[in-house]
């Protein structure tokens, strides 16, 4: 038997990465699962339009904001649900824009998942921690600026 050094196992081509495997299942098995999910998502909104965040007892008081003062990057996200639920996109931003882009960028993921399941190909998030840490500094600047004294435009 010959021996293999580690340069020429290092040097070796890797194969191939496999295409994507067509999921085999009927068009409405394929489906069901993003239907669940706007199903789910549907319901959360349906509630969070009939029952008004600004009012209080409804919901709980974020524990950040009640233990510090301090607005934490999800602060007015209820009450921005509500408005992007009546259709009151101005308020919506001013309650909580990021959590507008959110509900926009997950509406564009699910309707990318429909379109794959619908085409019988699995959906691959292939993000790259770049854009998961430049997300995490935007959201960072947004709480540290929607929390000085300028900031208070954030405000929810």
């Amino acid at each position: 038997m010959r021996d293999v050094d580690a340069d020429s196992q290092r040097a070796a081509p890797r194969p191939a990465p496999a295409p994507d495997t067509p999921d085999t299942r009927g068009t409405a098995a394929r489906l069901a699962a993003p239907a669940g999910v706007l199903a789910a998502t549907a319901c959360a909104f349906a509630y969070v339009a009939a029952v008004d965040p600004g009012q209080p007892g409804h919901y709980p008081v974020c524990p950040l904001f009640r233990f510090t003062g301090l607005y934490c990057p999800g602060c007015g996200g209820l009450r921005s649900a509500h408005a992007f639920a009546h259709g009151d996109l101005l308020a919506a931003l001013q309650d909580n824009a990021p959590a507008v882009l959110g509900y926009l960028a997950a509406g564009a993921l699910w309707t990318v998942w429909v379109v794959r399941a619908a085409r019988g190909r699995p959906l691959r998030l292939g993000l790259a921690p770049v854009w998961l840490w430049t997300l995490g500094a935007l959201l960072l600047v947004f709480t540290v600026v929607r929390n000085l004294p300028f900031g208070g435009w954030l405000h929810p």
